[in-house]
């Protein structure tokens, strides 16, 4: 049997590496809106919804639309299923209820 080894000391610290820079900001929304209180997605539909402004930015199929919310604040989305179309139309969840994306003014 072979006699037991002295420890090896310990090894210093290394320094920590500097912090990486933040990434580059990924929004996707029309520049001038604020941040956003809530977003989301589901399927091909993105949203963003900025309270400030009363504003839904939506994304789909690669194409930006905004809505006015008037008095709704959005929390939510769902997609209705077998709906017309591809995957139903939108529907968002706010305090008061749901609110269909066809029942918003488009805005521009």
């Amino acid at each position: 049997m072979e006699p037991m080894k002295p420890m090896e000391p310990m090894k210093p610290m290394q320094p920590m590496k500097p912090m990486a820079p933040m990434q580059a900001d990924d929004s996707w929304w029309p520049e001038g809106l604020s941040n956003p209180s809530s977003s989301g997605g589901q399927n091909d539909l993105q949203y963003a919804f900025f309270p400030q402004q009363r504003r839904l930015a939506i994304r789909q199929g690669g194409t930006v639309q905004q809505y006015d919310t008037g008095e709704h604040r959005i929390s939510g989305v769902s997609q209705a299923q077998g709906g017309q179309g591809s995957g139903g139309s939108p529907v968002f969840s706010t305090g008061q209820g749901e609110v269909a994306l066809s029942s918003l003014r488009k805005i521009g």
